[in-house]
């Protein structure tokens, strides 16, 4: 079929080479403007452009599409097809509509729960045991528009963003080329999305990374895993920020930020319930490193408290997980963006 082909990250770009594998002919990559980053801010090609260049695809980087000439530029394409994948700017209705049949998008959550920015983390802060992906035609709505194929993956307890990330991101590209093939052969079928379990995964702020220590060991544990690879979950020790990469929930007991245990075995930290166990942790402007190594460093007394960023308010997990699973209004206008690696 002739596509025109909207995304931006890497979860984006593994969609993009599986469909030029399958031998689809994308006639236009549309995708971000270039963005500084990196200590020099110098301008930066998302993952979608580099291998839309590298194929010797057309390229076209609108900052919107409040521009007709914008929207005339996909119609001139003519494609049949618009496959959508972690984009990250709102498509009005005039860009939905450029192509014969529409445009697919590639969103990861189990439809309708998480429909929004950033539906990985929040699966995981919210402890879900599964999700996966969802290919829908997409319609005016936030992640509303209608089902064409779903397939669950389990979250296991070692699961962060990183890891469900490319779990989902293989499965996506794998599931968009079949859905391409059944639109192509006319026997594609759409199912409305339910009306209940509908869930919203807004973005992710830099406070939630902010540890509170009062909140049981098991949502401590998660906000960690959910935090992977960036930003970090967050915490404080003499006045110093300490990002802590991995860890798990343990029983014990003590006051909340109360340093229970500190030795070759791991940093145990006190929780409102049980504990944590942390084996790798940062130190602002150091490396990633083990909990033994941290403390050949930088020893830490046992009875000593860590306590949540002065910086970030203190975040109250429990009910900003309610307000981030609450039921939605289907009224925006708006496309979710899968997060970096946070997606639409």
């Amino acid at each position: 079929m002739r596509l025109v082909f909207a995304g931006t990250p890497e979860f984006a770009e593994r969609a993009l080479d599986a469909l030029l594998r399958a031998g689809q002919q994308v006639m236009l990559v549309v995708t971000q403007p270039d963005r500084p980053a990196g200590r020099g801010m110098h301008a930066v090609q998302s993952p979608v452009k580099r291998l839309a260049q590298q194929r010797g695809l057309d390229v076209f980087q609108p900052h919107s599409f409040r521009d007709p000439a914008h929207v005339a530029r996909l119609a001139a394409a003519r494609p049949e097809l618009l496959v959508v994948a972690a984009y990250g700017l709102i498509l009005p209705q005039a860009v939905l509509d450029c192509a014969q049949h529409g445009a697919l998008n590639i969103h990861a959550s189990l439809l309708p729960r998480w429909r929004g920015a950033a539906p990985i983390q929040r699966a995981i802060l919210a402890g879900d045991r599964e999700t996966g992906i969802t290919i829908m035609k997409m319609d005016a709505g936030l992640d509303t528009g209608q089902i064409l194929s779903q397939r669950a993956v389990p979250i296991g307890e070692q699961d962060d963003t990183g890891t469900l990330h490319d779990k989902l991101a293989a499965l996506g590209a794998q599931m968009i080329v079949a859905a391409v093939n059944e639109v192509a052969a006319g026997s594609a079928r759409f199912t409305p999305q339910p009306s209940e379990g509908v869930t919203y995964a807004r973005k992710i702020e830099k406070r939630e990374s902010a540890l509170d220590w009062s909140r049981p060991a098991t949502e401590i544990a998660r906000v960690v895993r959910a935090m992977r690879p960036v930003p970090g979950a967050a915490t404080t020790f003499g006045g110093e920020t300490l990002k802590l990469w991995r860890a798990r929930s343990i029983d014990d007991i003590g006051v909340p930020g109360e340093i229970l245990a500190a030795d070759a075995r791991g940093i145990v930290v006190a929780c409102g319930e049980g504990a944590l166990a942390v084996s790798e942790l940062q130190r602002a402007g150091g490396k990633r490193l083990t909990a033994a190594e941290f403390l050949r460093g930088k020893p830490l007394a046992r009875g000593a408290r860590i306590s949540t960023p002065r910086c970030w308010p203190s975040v109250c997990l429990a009910s900003r997980n309610r307000r981030a699973s609450s039921p939605v209004s289907t009224s925006p206008r708006s496309r979710s963006r899968f997060c970096r690696p946070s997606t639409t």
